[in-house]
């Protein structure tokens, strides 16, 4: 089949059943999984011109929903977190639009500025899980065993459905909300974070998610679990909601400038990644953040050398 716009050939199985697969992996980890079919889309299928990017990004708007909608669903939807990044996300995505277009049309510097920011996820993953790291953060990932611990007996104890049975305690609440700190509770704990910090973060995100055509939850959420100490459990769906709604802003924002996506091919893209997001949330809560960031961490850094060394070769 021929995607006029993109002017990409492949079968039209193909995308949604690669989409699937990377979806229900990375979802588990807060992440859409468009960072991954980006470069299926410039190396395999060969679609490398600007708009890729707002075509990755129909991906997120057509996907992510369905794992949205299983994390409000079970109660697990960090409202502070979603919405303090977005505000930061949507003014970071113009300009990043803006360098993609202007500054980066080449497919090979593309593909570098690719390689560069796959190697950061990688590698920080990876580091999180070294013995230096570990000290750092040594309570926080106590209280993620704590966590994967006391879920795995409440899914014990109720055979009927693992998302109805959360008591409320396992629920993320609201706790303090000022323009410098926010705080919410997580069975029992209370955890809070720096909202001008994250802001700022969020912005730096925005313009590389912009660039690159990712919403920007792969780069935002082990920031929020590396750096923020926030537990993995209670920012995955926040990470989805806010790449979701700076997905829609980045492909507006595409087409302000003239570049139109190919909606057919991110929509097959999308219908794969929907069913992948859903599945991927509801066994989020099976698998350690370990497991998770691992895998990933691995994914990602191999990828991004690829990209790096076939630059200098």
């Amino acid at each position: 089949m021929l995607f006029p716009v993109s002017g990409v050939e492949v079968n039209p199985l193909i995308p949604p059943l690669v989409a699937l697969v990377v979806s229900t992996f990375t979802s588990m980890g807060g992440v859409s999984g468009a960072f991954l079919l980006l470069p299926f889309q410039v190396s395999i299928l060969g679609f490398s011109s600007p708009a890729v990017s707002p075509t990755n990004l129909v991906f997120n708007i057509v996907a992510i929903p369905s794992g949205v909608y299983r994390y409000l669903r079970e109660g697990r939807m960090n409202w502070p977190v979603a919405l303090v990044t977005i505000l930061g996300t949507l003014p970071g995505l113009w300009f990043g639009a803006e360098i993609r277009v202007r500054w980066l049309p080449d497919p090979r510097h593309f593909k570098l500025f690719v390689g560069g920011v796959l190697l950061y996820i990688g590698l920080r993953l990876l580091y999180d899980q070294t013995p230096w790291a570990k000290r750092q953060k040594a309570m926080i990932l106590e209280f993620e065993a704590q966590v994967q611990e006391r879920l795995a007996q409440v899914l014990k104890d109720c055979p009927g459905g693992a998302g109805r049975c959360l008591p409320p305690a396992a629920r993320v609440k609201t706790a303090a909300w000022s323009l410098k700190r926010v705080s919410y509770e997580f069975l029992g704990e209370i955890f809070t974070f720096n909202a001008p910090a994250l802001f700022l973060l969020a912005l730096v995100v925005g313009l590389i998610g912009g660039t690159y055509g990712i919403g920007g939850g792969a780069i935002i959420a082990p920031f929020l679990a590396a750096i923020f100490k926030l537990p993995m459990y209670t920012i995955a769906g926040a990470a989805l909601l806010g790449t979701l709604v700076t997905s829609v802003a980045g492909v507006g924002i595409y087409y302000g400038m003239g570049i139109a996506p190919d909606l057919a091919l991110g929509a097959l893209f999308g219908l794969g990644g929907f069913i992948g997001m859903y599945i991927g949330a509801r066994l989020q809560k099976y698998f350690s953040g370990k497991i998770i960031r691992i895998g990933l961490g691995i994914i990602i850094s191999f990828l991004a050398l690829r990209y790096i060394i076939g630059y200098f070769i």
